[in-house]
């Protein structure tokens, strides 16, 4: 392996290693899946699923974690590593849409409703299908768990390396799913509390979407518990900012940018900050409206209207970009004192601006 240069660190290239271990793997298990004579719709769900986009933000951050601490190009068993977190995170948004019920992801029909379409035309009724598409779903997702480990235990990593990582990866695995019961158990009740929408936001996105990611590669490097400290600090805030444009995007963005619709957090009724912030300075009428209609599974564009107008007159949404923007800058000072090769440094600074600066 050579040192790295400042071109070489480049993040389009990196994301292209990671597709290409994705295809190949894909690929793999379509092929025995035929052999097998397994059932068709459930890969081909699954696989279509992996590879029509995501951002990949957490294999690029894991590939960056290797490169903070060894300054080197990342090996194919690191890659594989960085594409089983992909995997993994495909099991949590097929779970995820599963619960929420949503009917877009990325722009395309999520699984449960794939599922649904595929099994309408032999199902007694159109509530068949659709039984069958959420149940499916769930296989669908246990399925993406399971060649995520598959992806793990196939790397090639040494033994030095598993025992440095693997805890790491058990640890995010419980966080993320300890964060969707806590989002879970929150949601139909929006309050004023900050607390608890803060602590949803640390385990189901900040530490499991950047921090233990960086974690993991670092680790696979040989790194120390100082240099993961110097990456959670900055890992942490930017990964509120980037749960927190999140928030902001599922209710005023256009699903035509984000590939899913943006009435479904609303109508779950989420205990965002972004609703909490609003529930705190809204005046008795508007306080009403909000409990009356956050939560509700039929809640049309037109009253959607009159909450957004909430959340903006109430400068809700205001707080909100302003917490964003204090985390941004929180995460980009952290960036300043991390022991890493300039080249880390300047891939993760890009990746900071793009999670908290975007439209989907």
């Amino acid at each position: 392996m050579t040192a790295v240069t400042e071109t070489a660190v480049h993040l389009t290239r990196l994301r292209d290693l990671v597709e290409e271990t994705l295809r190949c793997f894909v690929d793999a298990k379509r092929a025995a899946a035929r052999e097998s004579d397994l059932p068709a719709e459930t890969t081909e769900a699954l696989a279509d699923f992996i590879l029509t986009g995501g951002k990949r933000l957490r294999p690029l951050l894991c590939l960056l974690g290797w490169y903070t601490a060894a300054d080197t190009f990342p090996p194919p068993p690191v890659v594989r590593v960085a594409a089983a977190l992909e995997v993994f995170h495909d099991f949590c948004l097929i779970h995820d849409d599963v619960m929420d019920r949503s009917d877009l992801r990325r722009g395309h029909p999520t699984v449960h409703r794939t599922l649904a379409a595929h099994h309408h035309r032999r199902a007694r009724s159109p509530v068949d299908a659709d039984e069958l598409g959420v149940h499916g779903a769930v296989l669908v997702g246990d399925l993406a768990f399971v060649w995520s480990d598959e992806l793990l235990h196939t790397a090639g990593l040494t033994p030095a390396q598993q025992t440095a990582a693997w805890p790491l990866i058990d640890t995010m695995h419980a966080e993320v799913i300890h964060g969707q019961y806590l989002d879970l158990t929150h949601a139909g009740a929006p309050a004023t509390d900050l607390d608890a929408p803060l602590r949803v936001i640390r385990y189901k996105t900040a530490k499991y979407t950047v921090e233990r990611p960086l974690h993991i590669g670092a680790a696979l490097a040989g790194a120390g518990p100082a240099l993961r400290e110097a990456l959670s600090a900055y890992a942490l805030p930017l990964g509120e900012a980037f749960q927190l444009r999140d928030d902001l995007l599922g209710v005023f963005g256009t699903p035509e940018d984000t590939g899913k619709p943006n009435l479904d957090d609303l109508r779950e009724g989420k205990h965002t900050l972004l609703v909490a912030h609003a529930l705190r300075r809204a005046d008795p009428h508007q306080r009403t409206l909000l409990h009356q209609t956050l939560g509700n599974r039929d809640l049309d564009e037109d009253t959607a209207a009159r909450v957004r107008d909430i959340l903006t007159t109430t400068d809700a949404r205001t707080t909100i970009e302003t917490l964003i923007h204090h985390r941004h800058r929180q995460a980009l000072t952290a960036l300043d004192t991390l022991p890493a090769p300039p080249a880390a440094r300047h891939a993760l600074h890009d990746i900071a601006l793009t999670a908290t600066v975007r439209t989907s």
